[in-house]
């Protein structure tokens, strides 16, 4: 989804910025079971970090360019 609407763009940082909190809940929670999956584990941490690269483009792009 190409958003490009200042609008548009905010919405959806709304969203994955929900989904990086619900990931990071998920991830403490398998740390904390007796019987862990740590390949489980690894995934989400790296679609968390997906997650974290793809809000810092997004909010790059609600700045606005200054000529210099």
């Amino acid at each position: 989804m190409q958003a490009q609407d200042p609008t548009q763009i905010a919405h959806l940082l709304a969203e994955l910025r929900q989904e990086h909190r619900d990931l990071d809940a998920a991830i403490e929670q398998l740390a904390q079971a007796v019987g862990r999956d740590e390949l489980q584990i690894t995934r989400l941490k790296k679609r968390k970090l997906l997650l974290k690269d793809t809000i810092a483009r997004l909010e790059s792009k609600l700045i606005p360019d200054l000529d210099a």
